[in-house]
């Protein structure tokens, strides 16, 4: 994509304002909250501007004081999930990896990112949106890159000796199960979810034992 245009589309996608006040922070907050549990609700095609502000109780142009459009406020929803999703792998890898077997390993990064699928509400609709919408999609490409680089990190800790193409590789056969999974997890009942969290670590598990020599 040429530069000018990244530049309008990053334009056209970045909030009116960087809240400086608490109370313009507590505001941001709240139209990201309420835009998450009306797109768990209603869901991306029907969610509208007009429906956030009248669920805010306040006018539109008061919205677009914050935010341009409908998109600018799922892009900073998308941007808080991606800061959430590197804080749980930043955690993970403050572990002491190197003395973990694979399967504690596993056990503990799947907990952590759990936490984070559960924390962010309509987490499919706005990962739907993230790959469907071109003006949101370089976020989920950022998403991608980062989880791939911090497994690559982690496997290396664990005492793969492969060479980093290959590691990312394996990196995102787990990324794209695991999101697969997780997606489902945080959608089931806990029984039923209980059980696919299990598969999914059986799974992973599974894929990183195949590939790590100094765990055979």
């Amino acid at each position: 994509m040429p530069l000018e245009r990244q530049k309008e589309r990053k334009t056209k996608l970045a909030p009116r304002r960087q809240p400086i006040q608490e109370r313009a922070k507590q505001k941001t907050q709240q139209i990201l909250d309420t835009t998450a549990r009306l797109l768990d609700e209603v869901g991306f095609d029907d969610l509208t501007t007009i429906l956030i502000a009248k669920d805010l109780g306040i006018s539109v142009g008061a919205l677009y004081h914050y935010f341009p459009n409908k998109h600018a406020i799922l892009y900073a929803l998308g941007e808080r999930w991606l800061n959430r999703m590197t804080e749980a792998l930043e955690a993970t890898e403050r572990l002491d990896i190197e003395s973990m077997s694979i399967e504690s390993f596993v056990a503990c990064q799947m907990d952590l990112m759990l936490d984070v699928y559960r924390e962010q509400r309509a987490i499919l609709p706005l990962a739907q949106a993230l790959w469907a919408i071109p003006e949101l999609r370089e976020l989920d490409t950022q998403h991608d890159d980062v989880v791939i680089r911090h497994f690559i990190s982690m496997y290396k800790r664990l005492g793969f000796t492969q060479a980093d193409d290959e590691l990312g590789r394996i990196a995102r056969l787990q990324l794209e199960t695991s999101h697969a999974l997780l997606l489902s997890v945080v959608d089931q009942s806990p029984d039923r979810s209980a059980r696919s969290l299990q598969d999914l670590k059986a799974l992973c598990c599974h894929l990183l034992s195949m590939h790590n020599c100094a765990h055979k």
